[in-house]
Parts: structure tokens; C-alpha cells; sequence
């Protein structure tokens, strides 16, 4: 009985693989919520209003965002996002990038306010962290500066 359950995995696997590669089973149909017009927004405002629904948003000292005041280079730029707050999401705009919108986290209740990720930086930029806390948006800023150019620069 192992033997067939053995086999069973093995060719459903396979069978994974191949659809996948064959792009039967594209990443954008196992995502059910991309928010396709907030990344293809031109301006921050715009990329907010996609995503959030609004552009209201007050700045607050219960964001901390942890990056390096300069990039060596841009294509490769850490950050960490924490908050105090009771997040509902946690989003990460570069205000200079072609498209400003670098990344959105969906967190739950019981989620601590604490992302830690990479971005891409075309040029010098504030990097700006918007929280969604109870129906409302606040956010910080922190400059950063790039020596080598990550979004085509």
C-alpha cells in the first residue's frame, strides 16, 4: 500500500511540474487579489488610491522603518517595516520609481506589525511606509539615498 501511495504523489507531482512549465499554472491564477492598477499606478497618490482607497494619510511615530540611510545599490535595497499599531496591512511606496508601489502585506488580527523584505530603487527617493490600522491610514518616511541606479539606472 505504501508503494502505491508512494507512486500516487510521484505522478501528481509530475503532473504539477508539467502544467506549471508548460504555463498552464501561471503564479497570477493562484494569486486571487493582485492589485493590478495600485502597481501599475504612475504617482503614490494613485498607487493609494488603488490599493487603500485613499490618499488620507497622517504621518505617525508608532511606524518605524529600519533601511540604510545609502544604497550602495539599488537593486538590492533591505528594509524592515514595524509598528505598534494594530495593522491590517502594511505597504512600501518609493516615491520615484517608475512605479511607486514596491510592496503590499495583508496581515491579520492576530499578526504582529512586522515585515521585513527587498526592494529595487531607481534613484534617491523617500521610501514611505503606509500602515492601515482601524479603518484608517498612517504612514513614515525615510529618505534614502542610491549610488547605483536598480531600476534601469
Amino acid at each position: 500500500m505504501k508503494r502505491r501511495t508512494f507512486l500516487k504523489g510521484t505522478v501528481a507531482s509530475g503532473m504539477l511540474g508539467v502544467a506549471a512549465s508548460a504555463g498552464l499554472l501561471a503564479p497570477r491564477m493562484v494569486l486571487a487579489a493582485w492589485p493590478e492598477s495600485a502597481f501599475d499606478a504612475k504617482s503614490v497618490d494613485g498607487a493609494l488610491d488603488a490599493l487603500l482607497g485613499s490618499v488620507n494619510h497622517a504621518e505617525s511615530n508608532d511606524i518605524k522603518i529600519k533601511a540604510p540611510d545609502i544604497a550602495e545599490n539599488g537593486a538590492v535595497v533591505p528594509i524592515t517595516v514595524s509598528t505598534s499599531l494594530a495593522a491590517e496591512s502594511i505597504s512600501v511606496l518609493i516615491a520615484k520609481n517608475p512605479s511607486p508601489l514596491a510592496c503590499s502585506f495583508a496581515l491579520s488580527g492576530s499578526t504582529q506589525g512586522f515585515v521585513s523584505t527587498r526592494v529595487k530603487m531607481g534613484k534617491t527617493s523617500e521610501l514611505i511606509a503606509v500602515v492601515k490600522s482601524g479603518g484608517k491610514l498612517h504612514s513614515a518616511k525615510k529618505t534614502v539615498k542610491v549610488t547605483i541606479g536598480g531600476c534601469g539606472g
